[in-house]
Formats: C-alpha cells, sequence, structure tokens
C-alpha cells in the first residue's frame, strides 16, 4: 500500500525532501511528525508500534542513526515503513541526530549501490550516508534475523526466571497491590494499550461495550486512544509519559506506575496537575500491572486491545519487557481474552422486550395486510365474530348477563 501522505519533490522522487523533525525516542517524536515531513530517529530493531505510529503520521522519510535491523531477531517495523512507500535509510550514524529541528534536507536515494546520502537543501556537503532498505532487502534481514531466535529465547528464559525471582510474591499473593476504588468485581474489564491494531480492535469492539459496559483501563496512551473511540476510562494505569492532561482530568481513577525502587517518572506531572492517584512500585510493564489489577480485584473476563500475543510480537517488544508480560499473562490466562477473539465470538443478545415487540410488529402487518385484501376482509369479520362469542361464553360462566332492556 503507498503512502497518501508523502511528499517528494516533483521532478526526481529518487531524492524526497522535507522538514526535519528530531528525536531519540520514535514514539515522541511522532506525536509532533506532520505530513511530508523528514522523521530522524536513532531505533535500533524499529519495531511494530513505532513503525505503524510513523507510517500514520506520513513523512517524506524516514532516517535512521541505528541500524532498524540488527539481526538479534525478526522485527517487524522496517517492512511495515518500507510497504507503505515511505523512503527508510538505516544505520546513518550518530552524526545525523546533530540536525536541528526545522532545517531542510534532500536525500538522494541512488548514491552508489543501496547507499542514501543525507545534505541539507542547497548544499553540496554531506552530513551522513546509510543504507537505503528495500523490501527485498527487508526480506533477506528477516530471514537471516530468524537464526537469532534461538539466542533471544535463551535470553528471555534468563529474563523470565530474574522477574519471577524479584516478584514473586506479587504474582503468586498479590503482595504489594493497591487498594483501587474502582469496582472490577464480577465485571468484564477491558485493557487498552495504543498498540497492535488498537483503533481496529476498538471500533469491532462497539457493540460489546455498549452491551456489556466494561471496566475499561487506559494503559498510558490508551486512555487517549479510548477517548478517541468515544468512551471514557475508568482508570489510567501507567509511567504518565504518553498520556495526554485532556485524559488524566477525564475523572478516571489514576495508578502512576513506579519502579521497584519506588521511583515514579511521571509522579511529579500528575501532582502538578492536582489529579488524585495511587502509586504502585513493580517491575513489570504497565500493561502488566493494568492486567494485575483487574485480576487481583476479581474481574469476571479481562479483554486485551492492542497487547502482545505471539512469540514475534514479544520479541519485538524488547526482551526487556516480555518476560514480565509473558508471566502475567500465565497468571492472569483464566480470564484473559484478546480483543480479536471477543470480535469474532461476540453476538448482541437478545431481549425478551426486543422479542415481544418483534412479534407485535409483525402481528401488525399481518393485520394491515388482511385489511387490504377481499379473502382478508372476510377473515377478520369471521374473527370478530367469533370473538364475540367468546366473549359472551365468559361473561356466562362468570354471572355476568348480556344487558337486557329495562321493563
Amino acid at each position: 500500500m503507498r503512502n497518501p501522505f508523502r511528499r517528494q519533490t516533483a521532478s526526481d522522487p529518487a531524492r524526497p525532501s522535507g522538514v526535519v523533525r528530531v528525536d531519540a525516542r520514535t514514539k515522541n517524536l511522532t506525536k509532533r511528525l506532520q505530513a511530508g515531513d523528514v522523521a530522524v530517529i536513532d531505533h535500533t530493531d524499529l519495531d511494530r508500534v513505532a513503525a505503524e505510529a510513523l507510517v500514520e503520521a506520513g513523512p517524506a522519510a524516514v532516517l535512521n542513526a541505528a541500524p532498524s535491523v540488527s539481526g538479534r531477531y525478526p522485527n517487524l517495523g522496517p517492512g511495515i515503513v518500507v510497504d507503505a512507500g515511505i523512503p527508510l535509510v538505516d544505520d546513518l550514524g550518530p552524526d545525523v541526530m546533530r540536525l536541528r529541528e526545522g532545517q531542510r534536507v534532500v536525500i538522494d536515494l541512488n548514491d552508489g549501490e543501496s547507499r542514501g546520502t543525507v545534505r541539507l537543501r542547497g548544499s553540496d556537503e554531506v552530513l551522513a550516508q546509510g543504507t537505503v532498505q528495500t523490501a527485498e532487502s527487508v526480506a533477506d534481514a528477516m530471514e537471516a534475523a530468524k537464526e537469532g531466535l534461538a539466542v533471544q529465547l535463551e535470553a528471555f528464559a534468563a529474563n523470565t526466571m530474574e522477574y519471577m525471582r524479584g516478584e514473586r510474591d506479587l504474582l503468586l499473593n498479590g503482595v504489594g497491590m493497591p487498594d483501587v476504588r474502582t469496582p472490577m468485581s464480577g465485571r468484564h474489564v477491558l485493557v487498552v494499550v495504543r498498540g497492535y491494531s488498537y483503533k481496529e480492535d476498538l471500533a469491532a469492539l462497539r457493540p460489546y461495550i455498549r452491551e456489556y459496559k466494561p471496566v475499561i483501563i487506559g494503559v498510558d496512551g490508551g486512555a487517549d486512544a479510548v477517548l478517541e473511540a468515544g468512551f471514557t476510562p475508568h482508570m489510567i494505569v501507567g509511567d504518565m509519559d504518553s498520556v495526554s492532561d485532556k485524559a488524566l482530568r477525564c475523572g478516571a481513577e489514576v495508578i502512576v506506575h513506579a519502579y521497584r525502587d519506588g521511583h515514579a517518572p511521571g509522579l511529579t506531572r500528575v501532582e502538578e496537575l492536582g489529579v488524585e492517584h495511587l502509586v504502585f512500585a513493580a517491575t513489570g510493564t504497565s500493561e502488566d500491572i493494568a492486567m494485575l489489577l483487574a485480576d487481583a480485584a476479581g474481574a469476571e473476563l479481562i479483554v486485551a486491545v492492542g497487547t502482545h500475543a505471539t512469540l514475534l510480537e514479544f520479541l519485538d517488544k524488547g526482551r526487556a519487557g516480555m518476560s514480565s508480560t509473558f508471566l502475567t499473562r500465565l497468571k492472569v490466562g483464566g480470564r484473559l481474552i484478546d480483543a480479536k477473539g471477543v470480535s469474532r465470538l461476540y453476538r448482541t443478545r437478545i431481549s425478551g422486550w426486543q422479542l415481544l415487540l418483534l412479534a407485535l410488529s409483525g402481528l401488525i402487518a399481518l393485520f394491515v395486510a388482511l385489511s387490504f385484501t377481499p379473502a382478508g376482509q372476510t377473515f377478520l369479520g369471521l374473527s370478530g365474530a367469533v370473538w364475540d362469542e367468546l366473549l359472551t361464553f365468559l361473561r356466562s360462566l362468570i354471572g355476568l348477563a348480556p344487558d337486557s332492556p329495562s321493563v
């Protein structure tokens, strides 16, 4: 699918140009990236969520100071960017991060075999050179990266054991779980992460949300996703680095995720906004914390939107976070279901009142149809006579004689 927002020079499409937007954190960059800008990032192993956010912004090109594919595992991001028709130039080195926000650059995509060159507009000075990724080069890199899966799985197993040792009391006994005021016992809980296909999942779940009215937990920017979908979160969980002030002030219960040592990067911001909050110190990710809170509160069902489910998605998330998510899913597994599973299995329930209205509508339609045909009019006349005889019979049974003229 070609990116409809991509802007290139009309005279030479092999030399895209635009205003530079620079940030070492891709998720921060995408908040201010506009269609036609040139995104400058420093993101080793570009993941799917970051790539989808870049594509949605519609840049003229993506310049990555780091390798978009390191070969450790088959990460999903580079293919998404390339398939969208956005030029991706890799491994440009730290010099490209020295570009100043607002400068205009030109990228030569054919400067030697598979090489791309970055220059300031109107200058011949080369600022950086890197590798131009294509569909073929990404496919080759993905194939080669599969060989690194065994090493990553070994690291994953070691990381899982380390997390289990540090958080076994929390996982097994709920030690340290804060007392939340949002009632979840016996209810469905919808955990929304601004991750994989979250917009499509929320759209598909609209009938389910309207009918079951689940408790909605927004994980950081997931709270804004809930608001954008036309709903209001009951709880917001996260380190508060990607959630808006509007979401924090929407009336939801706010749980600030802190590190195990008690340091909470987002606490100052929440306090400055004057928002009532609780602090929850734990090693896992905010996504994990939201699920553990719902499980501890007695949720009947936990529906996950935008979270990680497959092996590649766990790897794409990064080894540091995937072990906690894996163990959390094991802990709450009996109550957890992915949003796609709900949308496929869910069918709107029909209430007794709806069935009654449907039957009445059918009877009215039948009466109208009969009243406009000769046969129908005869049938209605006979039905009326039978009805009168039935009423007379019932009156005689209870001692009510027909009215007779007075003497």
